[in-house]
Formats: structure tokens, C-alpha cells, sequence
């Protein structure tokens, strides 16, 4: 079985700096033993990182989201933690300037993975953005949003964006 594993956005902006917030610190443990799964059974890890340019208040999301974060080369736009020294010099990452990737769906749809999952931050607009791009690349691959291994700075948007994807069929794993 040919599996994906998908970090998404787990940067020091949205764990401890400017949209950072408590329960994405924790998650860190989580995330990085999914890492470790994946790597020891020899699967895909992917990356996606939030990259935004100086300019970013000036752009769409930033009128409507007035917090700088995520500028590219910036602290804040590094992987947090543990997770960056888990970043293989071989790994796939997807700098996006958006909620989702659509580089990185079209990367799913190429390598044709018969499952897909994700964590990372933040639940209600990254991740799930990326998990219905996901469900759109392979309609038949099975597409997993681990709850532990992610989150939202608010918990009822969280809730709302697990039953959202499970609508869509994707699986939570609780």
C-alpha cells in the first residue's frame, strides 16, 4: 500500500509566534512520531509551508487576516521544533501562498497513494483545505485527518471542521 503522510503548516508562526496558540505546542510529540512511522515504514512525508512576501498585508488574506506571519525565510516561516529536525534532505515540500495546495494536489494525483493523511495546523482552514484537495486528487485513496495531530486556536471551529470533513469521507482518526 502506497502511503502519503502530510505535515501540514506546523511553523513557528502558527505554533508560538504571531498566530501561535497553546494546544499547537502540544501537538509537537504527536506529529513527530507520525513522522517517525512513516519514515520507518519507508512512506512519503510531505510538507506543506505558509510562505507569504513582505508585501503580505497588501494581498487579499492580509486585509481580511491583518497579522504578518509565515514570511518566507523568516523564523516564523520555519518548521517548529522537532519537526524541522525530522525534515529529510530529501522531503517534499509545497510552499503555498494560500490555504491549500494545488501543487501539492497534483503531486497526490501523479503518485496515485492509495491512502493520505494529514496533520498539522490549523484545522479548520489549512488542513482542511488541504484534505478536500486531497479527496479531489484520489477519489478513491483513503484520506485521514488524525484529531490528535491537529487543531485550531478555536476549539468549536475544530469540532466543526472534523464533522465537515467527515461529511466529505474523509477519516478521523480519534
Amino acid at each position: 500500500m502506497k502511503k502519503a503522510l502530510i505535515v501540514v503548516d506546523y511553523q513557528n508562526d502558527f505554533v508560538n509566534g504571531s498566530l501561535g496558540f497553546d494546544k499547537a505546542i502540544l501537538l509537537e510529540e504527536a506529529i513527530c512520531c507520525k513522522i517517525k512511522e512513516y519514515q520507518s515504514q519507508q512512506q512519503t512525508v510531505l510538507f506543506t509551508m505558509d510562505t507569504h512576501k513582505p508585501n503580505y498585508l497588501d494581498t487579499q488574506e492580509g486585509k481580511k487576516l491583518p497579522i504578518a506571519h509565515c514570511i518566507e525565510n523568516t523564523y516564523g516561516w520555519e518548521l517548529y521544533g522537532k519537526v524541522k529536525n525530522l525534515l529529510a534532505h530529501d522531503a517534499v515540500c509545497f510552499c503555498k501562498n494560500t490555504f491549500g495546495s494545488l501543487s501539492l494536489a497534483e503531486y497526490l494525483k501523479e503518485q496515485q497513494f492509495d491512502s493520505v493523511e494529514l496533520c498539522g495546523l490549523v484545522s479548520n482552514i489549512c488542513v482542511l483545505s488541504n484534505a478536500v484537495l486531497a479527496k479531489a486528487a484520489l477519489p478513491e485513496a483513503e484520506i485521514i485527518v488524525d484529531a490528535n495531530c491537529t487543531a485550531s486556536n478555536d476549539e468549536t471551529l475544530n469540532q466543526k471542521a472534523l464533522d465537515v470533513l467527515t461529511g466529505l469521507q474523509v477519516t478521523i482518526k480519534q
